[in-house]
């Protein structure tokens, strides 16, 4: 199933971008009267027939609109940008395709990279939750340091994975339930200080693991999108 993207829908028209207006008409070669399927990323799946393919603007009649549930669960995943920026786009795409909600980059004493890709970032999530066919769009925040986003009231259970040997952890899929609004902390590498985690810990996050392997900041990432996610099958 090919889906594709608008914010731009009125009533019974639908407008599109430039860039999807572009991939739809010239790359996939529709025309006017092809049916098309595409979301809002709100939860809504339309059906349309364009009536004008203007490959800069084209539009789409509307012909029918299904409301899609949300997953049991919510994920917000606060990661580390790494010096690479490879990593850091293949967790957002993987994460997006797996499931996820919010997306913060956390700024943390260990991280090398301070800044990210934005542009580039919002438009991988566009494209993953078009190929993975979903309809709810994650949210990408600006980068936030540690301090500033673990001083933030959350709901649900906020985990920080962490590897240091001398923290109490427990394995993350024991540490939420099926349903549950979760927030994962992953560091950089080098992991979190001990000062972070400890502030953590104080605003009620639960130190975890992701098993016995050593693995990188966006290895860990997705580890901990799949594990909320088939906890929730």
């Amino acid at each position: 199933m090919q889906i594709f993207y608008s914010v731009n829908i009125d009533g019974e028209t639908a407008i599109f971008s430039r860039e999807e207006s572009g991939h739809c008409l010239r790359v996939l070669r529709m025309r006017k009267g092809d049916t098309l399927s595409f979301t809002d990323g709100l939860g809504n799946i339309y059906e349309g027939v364009i009536t004008d393919d203007n490959p800069l603007s084209m539009t789409a009649a509307i012909r029918s609109m299904t409301h899609t549930l949300h997953p049991p669960y919510r994920l917000h995943v606060a990661i580390s940008p790494v010096k690479n920026d490879d990593r850091l786009e293949w967790f957002v795409e993987k994460a997006v395709e797996t499931g996820i909600d919010e997306i913060t980059p956390l700024i943390c004493s260990r991280t090398e990279k301070r800044r990210i890709r934005r542009q580039r970032l919002e438009g991988l999530i566009l494209s993953a939750m078009k190929q993975s066919v979903k309809s709810y769009l994650p949210r990408l925040n600006d980068p936030v340091s540690f301090i500033e986003f673990n001083e933030i009231s959350r709901q649900g259970k906020r985990l920080i994975a962490c590897c240091d040997p001398g923290i109490e952890r427990v394995l993350i899929n024991s540490a939420f339930s099926p349903g549950d609004e979760v927030t994962i902390l992953i560091g950089p590498e080098g992991d979190f200080t001990l000062e972070e985690i400890s502030l953590a810990m104080k605003q009620g996050a639960i130190p975890v693991h992701l098993g016995p392997s050593r693995l990188r900041t966006e290895t860990a990432g997705v580890l901990a999108c799949c594990s909320v996610y088939l906890s929730n099958l």
